[in-house]
Order: structure tokens, then sequence, then C-alpha cells
């Protein structure tokens, strides 16, 4: 069955439900309203969408704005219990007692030339894992440890890549990006099925319905700081990596929380091997288009473009390139983010020293402050 998830010209309002305890719920029979012009998704467009008990809540709405939109209009939102909370939701839900979720969907975003394969995975939590941009949901795959007959395997964390409105914008779902873990022989040149990824491989092959079991939401380095509506937010990613960043800009720039205003500067710089793995480039494209004082957007595509130096363009040649301005904005106090694999901090931080040193600066030093003002955040895996 498949559905086509739009909003047309006016106002469309969903009930949310009667008030639970934190731990269930977190909202209080507030409601979600859209209004202006026709906002749609190619990523909801065509997935196979959910068979499950209450799949009709996704249907008879229709409001999942997730890869590509078509408005500059903002989604009003009713605000929940979480907007008003001084800390964030943590730990609700632990290994031995994890929480039975659903899968809505699951769609391949990366194009055919692309290497590997990655997924937008919308996971059902029906309000019961409530969580801020910035944490991660720990999954447990089915299945027995190898490494411990008997017992189940171990968590794996993964970003989380939406806001906590989630894609539906009704605070019921929760959305990861995953790049399925495959494994081939260095000799044959043939994949290895028994080295697979387990829970990216569990995730990917997921269908509609499936059960999922959940930890978390877990983390607080990555947490948006949000009391400063001006501040700078410089955000650097390889690959997944991007997931909670997707969160901060749904945040800053397609969500109209009351009370919530974002007129600073977000800018992302992300890294992959080339155009087809630009991952929710379409939703950062528009962002860039409506709203070009406050979002900058830098790609680094490795095996189609050259640094200065005749190499493959990385995401710290990138940041090499606008040293200068960054360095600036970070003596000003912008935060600065790392999300991606951890093999992306060397290079980063060499690069972050040598520019460093260029000015006649200690980078040990300069770090060192940073982390002292929060305004260093790193997750890398």
């Amino acid at each position: 069955m498949g559905f086509e998830f739009s909003i047309q010209a006016g106002a469309v309002s969903v009930s949310i439900g009667n008030e639970r305890s934190l731990r269930r719920s977190v909202f209080k029979n507030n409601s979600i309203s859209f209004k202006g012009k026709s906002w749609s998704s190619s990523l909801a467009l065509n997935q196979k969408t959910t068979g499950i008990r209450d799949a009709k809540r996704y249907t008879n709405t229709t409001i999942c704005m997730s890869v590509q939109q078509t408005s500059s209009s903002k989604v009003t939102v009713s605000p929940i219990d979480l907007e008003d909370a001084k800390d964030p939701p943590l730990n609700l839900y632990k290994p031995k007692d994890s929480y039975t979720a659903k899968i809505v969907s699951v769609e391949r975003v990366v194009g055919p030339k692309a290497p590997g394969e990655t997924c937008h995975i919308v996971i059902d939590h029906d309000g019961n894992l409530p969580y801020w941009e910035g944490q991660s949901y720990g999954v447990i795959p089915p299945g027995e440890n190898p490494k411990k007959p008997g017992a189940p395997h171990n968590v794996r964390l993964y970003s989380i890549a939406s806001t906590r409105y989630g894609d539906f914008f009704d605070g019921k779902t929760a959305s990861l990006c995953v790049r399925r873990a495959v494994y081939y022989d260095p000799e044959t040149g043939k994949e290895d099925p028994s080295k697979n990824g387990v829970c990216s491989n569990f995730l990917c092959d997921s269908k509609p319905g499936d059960k999922i079991q959940i930890t978390g939401p877990s983390g607080k380095v990555m947490l948006l700081p949000e009391s400063d509506p001006n501040a700078t937010h410089i955000m650097i990613a390889t690959g997944t990596g991007v997931a909670p960043y997707r969160g901060y800009l749904r945040r800053m720039f397609m969500e109209n929380v009351p009370n919530k205003t974002f007129s600073g500067l977000a800018w992302l710089f992300l890294g992959v091997a080339n155009t087809d793995s630009l991952l929710y480039d379409d939703e950062f494209t528009k962002y860039l288009k409506d709203h070009p004082e406050n979002f900058r957007f830098d790609k680094a595509l490795s095996r189609e473009e050259k640094n200065k130096k005749g190499g493959k363009m990385y995401v710290q040649d990138k940041i090499e390139e606008y040293s200068d301005e960054i360095f600036k904005l970070l003596d000003n106090g912008a935060h600065i983010y790392f999300c991606g694999l951890k093999g992306m901090m060397p290079g980063i931080q060499d690069t972050l020293k040598r520019v460093a040193e260029e000015r006649g600066e200690s980078w040990d030093l300069k770090l060192s402050q940073l982390r002292k003002n929060k305004q260093w955040h790193v997750e890398v895996y």
C-alpha cells in the first residue's frame, strides 16, 4: 500500500491525545496545524508505508515532511511539554527494559552511484520515547550475541535524525540515518555476509510494522544550545554523521515553534564520496534558498573534487579553505560540532592545529578554551 504525503493550501490540524506521564507521552491535548502553501516529500511519496494497527494516523493526516520540501512556509506546531523542560530526557528505557517500537518506513536516500546503501528509517514510538535534538537511540538487533550465547546483542547507538516532533510533527516518531555495513573479503573482493554489520543490516532490511527494541534516549554532548537565538553553529559531518544536524536545521528553518526563533548562523560542512552520496540535499538546498542570511552549506565530494594540492577533497580541506572565517567565528563564541566516523577527527585536528600555528596561536590552548566554554561538541563512532 503506497501513500502520498502532502499538505494542501489551508490548515490541517491533528489532535494529539490525552495527558500521560513523561515516560508514556509528552503531550497535553495539543494540536498541530499546518498553514500556508503546499509541502510535499519525495521521501514519503514512494515509501512502503506502515501496515501497523494505527497506520491510519499517518494516512489520514498525511503530514510527513522529509527530504524534498516545496514551500518556504514554516510548519506551525503546538508546543509540547518538552519545550519547557529544563533537562533533556535521559535513559527512559535501558537494555534490560527496552521499549518495543515499530518501523513506519525504510527508504534508500542515496543515488545509484553512491558507494554503499544509506537508509532513512522512521520509527513509531507512540510518544513513549521523547528526545531532544542531538540525542541518540540505542537499538538492540534481534537474535543471539555470538560472543555471549544465550544473551541478546549489544546495544548499537544511532544519532536521531529528526526533531523532537519527528517527521510527522506529532511527537510520536523518530528517524535514523543508517548506512548498511557490508564486509568484502580483501582477497576475493566478495561480500562475506557473516561479517556484515548485524544492526545496520537489520534496520535497512526492516519492513513497515516490524518491531524494534529501543533504549535511551542518551547523550548531552550534541544537544543544540538554544539560549541565544543569534548564536553561530558550525556543523561538520561525514556521511551519516549529518543525522543530528538534520534535526537542528529542521528546528531552525522548517518548524515554527512558539517562543522559539533562530536568527543566527548555521553553517554545515558535509563530506561524502560523490553527488549521489549526498544526504538530505534537497532539504538543505531549500534552506539555503529560503534563508541565505542564516544558512551556509559547503560540500566536500572526495571522488569528484580536488583540493588545492590536487588531492581528494575531504571535509578538512573545506575547513582549511574557510579557516580564517571559522576561527574568527569561534573567537566570537560560535559552537562547533563534529559527527561521523572517528577517522575524520585526526585530519581535522591536524588542519585546525596547522591553521592555528599559522595564525600565531597555540591550538592546544585554544581547544582547551573552546571546551571550557562548551563551544566544542564531538560525537564520533
